[in-house]
């Protein structure tokens, strides 16, 4: 179990993380004309134990033409023994990217379970029935190691089988890992190299924690082949081998046969092998975390951006998304700031913050702007702490008229000038938080600026207030595929878009904690990816 930093004088819940894999057998065919094309969507109870109603932990990647989908992505979930965490495994097929909502999706169906139950069952794998159709559900779990290493990987392949009529072959490579039950979990596809049988792969990348679990010894299973674009792929043959071995790198040692039982049984003393697969390249990093850039003394620059557009409603109007309720209540723009903003100052050492405005005409003149500081003082931009950005809110509101229309691109740049000046050293990142009501007016501006911002030290969070239709938002958040414009993609994914109505309880008022672990949970990883493009390691302090 991975304890954690020793901090006398405090106290902690002591966890594990588990990794979970997914694969699935027999699912139903919801296609016309193909297979089903399903995706493994992990959901987690709203309030915490109660099962009325569920929200979205994260998704797996969506496998082609296939009702035994085995996949990749690994879900991984903090397990707490004292705790029931009761978990939703929807499997759905996706029929197009451009449909956002899960209800406009074929459901394959779903299993309720708790953590406690998959992991105890691990002995002997945990199997369960889908509540429809033939589908059965199989999840590993594993608890998570320690080790903080990368290895990039490039394999090439000689003279592969040709299963093709027509053609030649279309190989590709599965790699697996065994399990503690012997089982075997995919951990990495290659991409497919079309008419080929001397092909070579793309170098990738996986943790070692991904790839073995900081064991060296475990057997790696590399399935090599022929892709069927129906989704009955044609197996070419297999090898198996572990990092203690591909740690040798390029030669001899990691040159592998292919080899394929069933041919090989049916012609004899005759067979050889279906081809050779040869490691070409191979390199190992140490990752450094984002804890170890913040120790070494990076700085957490946060912005708050609010959306003054008149779609708002009036706000002296107890129906306005910006009113201010006499009882106290606070507002969603209000609960958005303090919730991001109260974890995001402790990395901050002046904990002053730029707070900016768009979409209202200003004083003096009542020009409209998309840029302007919420203290409607130039000489004066900054905010002290969130109790100060909260202060510079309610002054504008108060002083501004909420117009529009909602454009995203003034913010987003002028953020972006800022992280320009540090892209050159590791001791600044930005975090630009944006709360909107409403379809962004500038879109191709916003796609532009975040393309853009991508290359340079920074984060985008935006926060979905009221009841838009925030579909279009999917497309900047580059979860599902690399944003981009006119040609020209984002180098890394920096927007995280989340909804507010999401994180509302049923008693009428708002999961702040849920809600602050849903915006910020690709911060860290955002700012570790960004400073290892750049080739920046943390700074020592002694």
């Amino acid at each position: 179990m991975n304890l954690g930093p020793f901090q006398p004088g405090s106290a902690s819940t002591p966890s594990s993380q588990i990794e979970l894999s997914v694969s699935c057998s027999n699912l139903s065919d919801r296609d016309f004309a193909s297979k089903s094309d399903p995706t493994c969507i992990l959901l987690v109870p709203k309030g915490g134990s109660s099962t009325d109603e569920w929200i979205e932990y994260g998704r797996t990647e969506k496998i082609m033409d296939s009702l035994s989908p085995q996949w990749q992505t690994k879900f991984v979930i903090n397990y707490m023994f004292e705790e029931r965490q009761m978990l939703r495994f929807l499997i759905m097929d996706i029929d197009s990217e451009r449909l956002t909502k899960l209800s406009d999706h074929d459901s394959l169906g779903y299993i309720d379970c708790s953590l406690g139950e998959v992991v105890a069952q691990q002995s002997k794998g945990f199997l369960r029935q889908l509540n429809k159709g033939n589908g059965t559900i199989h999840l590993q779990a594993e608890e998570l190691g320690t080790n903080r290493e990368t290895v990039t990987l490039e394999f090439e392949a000689r003279k592969l089988d040709n299963k093709d009529l027509f053609g030649k072959s279309d190989p590709f490579i599965e790699i697996s890992r065994a399990n503690e039950n012997n089982k075997f979990s995919v951990v990495h596809r290659t991409e497919v190299i079309q008419d080929n049988l001397n092909p070579t792969w793309k170098p990738f990348s996986k943790e070692v924690r991904a790839l073995c679990n900081g064991d060296y010894n475990r057997t790696l299973k590399f399935d090599v082949w022929d892709e069927d674009t129906g989704g009955g792929h044609d197996f070419i043959g297999s090898f198996q081998t572990n990092l203690q071995r591909l740690v040798m790198g390029h030669g001899p040692e990691n040159t592998y046969e292919v080899i394929n039982e069933k041919k090989r049984k049916k012609k004899g003393a005759k067979y050889k092998n279906s081809g050779t697969v040869m490691l070409k390249s191979f390199k190992m990093e140490t990752n450094p975390t984002f804890l170890d850039f913040i120790q070494g003394g990076l700085q957490v620059n946060f912005t708050v951006a609010v959306d003054f557009t008149g779609s708002n409603g009036n706000p002296q109007s107890p129906q306005s998304l910006h009113y201010k309720d006499p009882s106290g209540r606070p507002n969603q723009y209000v609960t958005a700031i303090r919730s991001v903003g109260e974890i995001v100052q402790d990395y901050d050492s002046d904990k002053m913050f730029p707070a900016l405005g768009f979409g209202a005409r200003i004083p003096p003149t009542g020009e409209v702007s998309h840029e302007f500081f919420l203290t409607l003082d130039p000489s004066t931009p900054f905010c002290a702490g969130v109790d100060g950005v909260l202060a510079a809110y309610y002054n504008s509101l108060n002083s501004v008229t909420l117009y529009g229309p909602t454009c995203f691109a003034p913010v987003i740049n002028h953020v972006a000038n800022f992280a320009d000046a540090y892209k050159k050293d590791a001791s600044n990142y930005f975090v630009l938080l944006i709360i909107t009501d409403g379809i962004i007016m500038d879109f191709d501006d916003t796609k532009q600026a975040l393309v853009r911002a991508s290359s340079l030290p920074m984060s985008v969070i935006i926060v979905g207030v009221g009841n838009e239709n925030f579909s279009e938002m999917d497309i900047l958040d580059g979860d599902k595929s690399i944003l981009e414009y006119r040609g020209q993609k984002a180098q890394r994914d920096i927007v995280q878009f989340v909804e507010m109505r999401k994180f509302l309880t049923e008693q009428g008022g708002w999961n702040k904690e849920m809600l602050a672990k849903d915006v910020l949970a690709e911060i860290p990883g955002q700012v570790t990816d960004c400073m290892k493009q750049r080739g920046f390691m943390p700074s020592l302090r002694g």
